[in-house]
């Protein structure tokens, strides 16, 4: 009974492992975290000296003070602060990786399922319109037939 039990268990871990959804689950993640590196040396690189050019190149370290006297730095840093300059980069690192996933990844994929769905509607109508026609000339040929029929009894 058990070894039924943990061979259903197994089967159904597997099934589960192999449905479409988690392989592409897995492989966003993959692709994700190595994404976060890219994002990261573009703010490091790119962002960073920008903002570098009207103060300093570290977000980290722009801060206002909330309650006095803020001096010092790291754990030897008195007062209390607001450190809104890891906030605004994070940030900025969020809207980064968003606007990239988006106008590389989702944008091309909708405009491409569009098309696809353009074709399969095309190809759909341009079947119907066959169908039409075979119908059409079925019509006419016993219409004729019906016709020849007719002119052929009142010869008899």
């Amino acid at each position: 009974m058990s070894e039924q039990k943990d061979s259903s268990i197994w089967q159904g871990f597997k099934a589960f492992l192999m449905r479409g959804n988690v392989v592409d689950l897995a492989v966003a993640v993959v692709i994700g975290a190595a994404f976060t590196n890219i994002v990261n040396a573009v703010v490091k690189g790119v962002i960073n000296p920008l903002v570098g050019a009207f103060g300093t190149q570290n977000l980290d370290s722009y801060s206002s003070c909330l309650k006095g006297p803020c001096e010092g730095s790291g754990d030897a840093a008195t007062g209390v602060r607001i450190l809104w300059g890891s906030v605004l980069g994070a940030t900025l690192q969020f809207v980064i990786t968003a606007a990239v996933v988006y106008f590389l990844m989702v944008l091309p994929m909708a405009k491409y399922l569009a098309r696809v769905e353009a074709r399969r509607k095309a190809k759909e109508g341009t079947q119907e319109i066959i169908e039409v026609s075979e119908l059409e000339v079925l019509k006419e040929i016993r219409d004729a037939l019906v016709s020849q029929r007719g002119s052929g009894h009142s010869e008899r």
